[in-house]
């Protein structure tokens, strides 16, 4: 239960698009900065925060469980290099362009599967775990939603069109929750596996995607912004450590 309400918050994020339309590019592209940072604090926090320690805490931290921390790496490495796509959070410009709509539409069905497994292996492992999962998650899909919104008008869509396919593609991450919970009952060791894939997962998103977003801004007030914004993505983590659910 827990797991399916947090996959149907998740994916109505898709349609904080919407949102976007009121406020001007200069501003939006302000706020998304600080927003990236957060979420790649957020990201970082909950990998080393609460999926590695819950991976490592039955049997230390065996080989298995490095192997399949670099393999969570390698395979987002892999899935962005076949299918071209990457976790954009920019809208798209002249100065900043993007593929085609379609293609990000197709990246964003297999991410957001993997997020929903990722889901519901979390809350199978705990609830603690589940809750720090989904806010990393959310954390991390508004800024990723709004640039996928302006991908799409960019691309010709209307706006009605683009907030009911992002909303379509987004419940994907129900699917995936589904087969996390279905799976789960009758292969056993599924968390074992993908509780640390998953934390390489949202290491290489972070570090991969976000992180060099950050560097784009080079004047010394905004970056001190972005570090404390990244710290309190870090510090949300820490937080729900010492909360009793």
């Amino acid at each position: 239960m827990y797991s399916l309400v947090s996959v149907v918050i998740v994916s109505f994020i898709s349609l904080i698009g919407v949102f976007a339309i009121a406020v001007s590019a200069k501003k939006l592209e302000a706020i998304l900065i600080y927003m990236i940072s957060f979420s790649a604090g957020a990201l970082f926090g909950d990998s080393f925060i609460h999926l590695l320690p819950e991976a490592v805490s039955k049997n230390g931290f065996t080989l298995n469980i490095s192997l399949y921390l670099i393999f969570g790496i390698a395979f987002s490495f892999v899935v962005e290099k076949i299918i071209c796509w990457r976790h954009c959070h920019h809208p798209t410009t002249k100065e900043h362009p993007h593929k085609l709509a379609w293609m990000n539409l197709f990246g964003d069905v297999f991410h957001n599967f993997i997020d929903g497994l990722i889901l519901g292996a979390s809350y199978c492992v705990s609830l603690p775990v589940g809750i720090a999962t989904t806010v990393a998650i959310v954390l991390h899909e508004i800024p990723q939603e709004i640039g996928d919104f302006g991908v799409m008008l960019y691309s010709g869509f209307s706006k009605k069109k683009a907030l009911l396919l992002n909303f379509a593609v987004a419940l994907m991450a129900v699917l995936g929750v589904l087969v996390a919970l279905v799976v789960d009952q009758k292969v056993e060791g599924l968390t074992e596996f993908l509780i640390p894939f998953a934390a390489g997962g949202f290491i290489y998103i972070a570090g991969s995607d976000l992180i060099p977003e950050l560097h784009k801004e080079g004047r010394v007030g905004r970056s001190l912004i972005q570090l404390l914004t990244f710290g309190l993505g870090v510090l949300v983590m820490v937080l729900l450590v010492f909360v009793e659910f």
